[in-house]
C-alpha cells in the first residue's frame, strides 16, 4: 500500500539551524531517499519551493479566489513529501522517522486512496 509521508516545518525552527547543518540533513535525506528508491520502497519524493511562491485557490458560490501563499491557520508549512510503499501504517510511519524532518515540524503520514477503485466506483 501507499502512504505520502507529509513533510511540515516550522520556518522559525529551521532558520536557527546553522547553513552547514542544514545541508548535512539535506544530503542524508537525498541519499537515504534515494536508496530506499533504490530498493522500491519510495516511488517519489520532493521538496517544495517556499510558502510565498505558493498560491491557493478556492471556488465558493461560483466564484473562483487565488490567494498568495498557502491557506494555512498554524506555523508548520508543507515543506516536502515522500510517497512510500509500506506494508502496514506502522512502517511507514517507522519509515518517516528516519528522515530529520519531525525535529524541526512534523511529518504526516497518510494511507493514498486506491483511485482505481475509486474510479469505478464513481463510474469514471
Amino acid at each position: 500500500m501507499k502512504y505520502l509521508l507529509l513533510v511540515y516545518i516550522d520556518p522559525e525552527l529551521l532558520q536557527k539551524v546553522p547553513a552547514e547543518e542544514y545541508d548535512a540533513e539535506m544530503r542524508h535525506c537525498i541519499r537515504h531517499a534515494m536508496s530506499l528508491a533504490e530498493r522500491g520502497t519510495i516511488v517519489g519524493f520532493s521538496k517544495l519551493e517556499e510558502p510565498k511562491q505558493a498560491r491557493t485557490v478556492r471556488v465558493r458560490e461560483g466564484r473562483t479566489a487565488v490567494f498568495d501563499g498557502p491557506f494555512a491557520e498554524t506555523k508548520e508549512v508543507l515543506a516536502g513529501y515522500n510517497l512510500v510503499e509500506a506494508d502496514s501504517m506502522e512502517e511507514a510511519v517507522e519509515l518517516a522517522k528516519q528522515f530529520p524532518w519531525a525535529r524541526y515540524g512534523s511529518m504526516e503520514v497518510r494511507p493514498v486512496a486506491d483511485m482505481d477503485a475509486e474510479r469505478v466506483r464513481v463510474g469514471a
